[in-house]
């Protein structure tokens, strides 16, 4: 009896707070994450942004071998070229989904640009910037938006 009633006492009052702050946790890093149709991805945290570009487009330009970031401290407008990634078959330019200052580029491509294909919405992001407008989030993907947006393109 002593075990539960000290039981009720000591967790039930915190027991609101954890739930709370774990599924705000679980939300938080679900709902943070978007995607443009030129297949960048971002995901926020406190309001810097962490962009590269996803699985599918890693797949799509083979094995990278050079990649140009942003220098720390450009201002990058919305859908402006930020960067480029070369492959062996061929070369794209990368967008910034977000209106922003870069604070951080990820310097370990340059000498291993094959983190892109290796973990490419992980270690092989590009840049951080941070964000000026949160709203120009609104006009970005989800992950099943994405995902529909993938086939439809592989469709044609």
């Amino acid at each position: 009896m002593a075990l539960r009633l000290l039981t009720s006492r000591v967790f039930t009052p915190y027991a609101p707070v954890i739930r709370n702050t774990a599924t705000l946790a679980a939300i938080r890093g679900y709902a943070t994450k978007k995607y443009t149709s030129d297949h960048e991805w971002i995901s926020i945290d406190n309001g810097v942004g962490t962009i590269g570009i996803t699985d599918h487009a890693q797949k799509a330009l083979g094995d990278v071998v050079f990649v140009e970031t942003p220098t720390v401290g450009d201002e990058v407008a919305r859908e402006a070229q930020i960067g480029v990634v070369e492959s062996v078959k061929a070369a794209s330019d990368i967008y910034s989904p977000v209106t922003g200052e870069v604070v951080d580029v990820n310097e370990a491509l340059a000498d291993e640009p094959s983190l892109i294909n290796n973990s490419p919405e992980e270690d092989g992001w590009l840049a951080k910037i941070k964000l000026a407008n949160t709203d120009e989030l609104e006009g970005l993907m989800d992950e099943k938006a994405y995902a529909a947006h993938c086939d439809a393109d592989e469709d044609h």
